[in-house]
């Protein structure tokens, strides 16, 4: 599956608390763990599926956003929803640093090449016999 995201994400693990309504005045709420977060939007991970297009907010700490659902889909264990701020400069860790906060774009400029690896010296060994 190709990466579709259009801003750098980081990867965090941090519990937040979601609320959500519909314009026919259906609205929840639940306790959530914060699996990524960008700029734009992030990824929540809840026990039960939140309607497409539901404005949300989004508390982590006492920081507050407002966004949109972009998805809800289930995997194995719970409900990913992905959620599309309002205000698209909203978050910065300035803002609110959750926990475990880990930038994927500079582990993947990081990461070594497998044509890099492949290429690399390799320790010389040496076989005595006494």
């Amino acid at each position: 599956m190709s990466e579709r995201r259009l801003e750098n994400r980081f990867l965090c693990a941090d519990l937040a608390m979601v609320n959500w309504f519909m314009e026919r005045g259906v609205c929840g709420a639940a306790e959530a763990v914060l699996e990524d977060i960008s700029r734009i939007g992030a990824c929540v991970q809840v026990e039960s599926a939140i309607p497409l297009n539901a404005t949300v907010s989004l508390a982590i700490g006492h920081s507050t956003f407002t966004g949109k659902v972009r998805y809800c889909v289930y995997r194995d264990y719970g409900y990913f929803v992905g959620i599309r701020f309002e205000d698209v400069s909203s978050w910065s860790s300035a803002a609110v640093e959750p926990q475990h906060l880990t930038d994927v774009g500079a582990l993947v400029q990081k990461a070594p090449s497998r044509h890099q690896i492949d290429d690399a010296p390799r320790p010389l060994s040496i076989n005595r016999r006494d």
